[in-house]
């Protein structure tokens, strides 16, 4: 009788600990999938691994845009090699945006983030709080940046796709038939 108690005991002990493993590894999944982004290129998906622990109010705008299908065809329209692609403008002319108003600056210090290939950062025009829609994904390091920008977001697969994105000419990087976003969602919507 003590055995069976024992062995009992051990099982439930087991099964618990099973139970306990699982609904973390669920928990996970679910942080993951909130803080995950699909965006489709021609060349097929890539993954981003949102920030909200530096960049929470831009991580939203993101999200919110996304799950709308507000990036849905929207061109590249300015890509400089070596540096980066920007996109996230409905026109397509870099003046765009979108009807939500502009988010305040979420700069992190260097030492918290920077401005590294596979980096994705909310462009802005001269005032620090106008960030909007427009976005870039990195090339390369870029540490001019570095506490300038805000980083809401980093590249975990899919770069080498990130690279075939057609580039601009000139200084500018201005693209002619620039290459478009087919589809982004945040991977619980996707």
């Amino acid at each position: 009788m003590q055995r069976r108690t024992l062995l009992a005991t051990s099982i439930a002990t087991a099964t618990g600990a099973m139970m306990s493993d699982a609904t973390t590894n669920e928990a996970e999944a679910q942080a993951n999938a909130e803080n995950t982004l699909y965006l489709d290129l021609k060349d097929g998906r890539v993954t981003i691994e949102l920030r909200p622990d530096l960049a929470p109010k831009h991580v939203e705008r993101i999200k919110t845009l996304s799950a709308q299908g507000f990036y849905d065809n929207t061109p590249f329209h300015r890509v400089i090699e070596g540096f980066m692609a920007q996109g996230g403008d409905p026109t397509g002319t870099g003046t765009g945006g979108s009807p939500l108003p502009n988010v305040p600056a979420e700069f992190s210090p260097p030492a918290k983030a920077r401005f590294l290939r596979g980096t994705c950062g909310m462009a802005r025009a001269g005032d620090p709080n106008s960030a909007n829609s427009q976005f870039f994904i990195m090339f390369g390091p870029y540490p001019s940046l570095d506490g300038q920008y805000t980083i809401w977001g980093r590249v975990t697969s899919g770069m080498e796709l990130v690279d075939k994105i057609k580039r601009g000419a000139g200084s500018s990087g201005q693209v002619q038939n620039p290459d478009r976003i087919v589809k982004m969602r945040p991977a619980g919507a996707a």
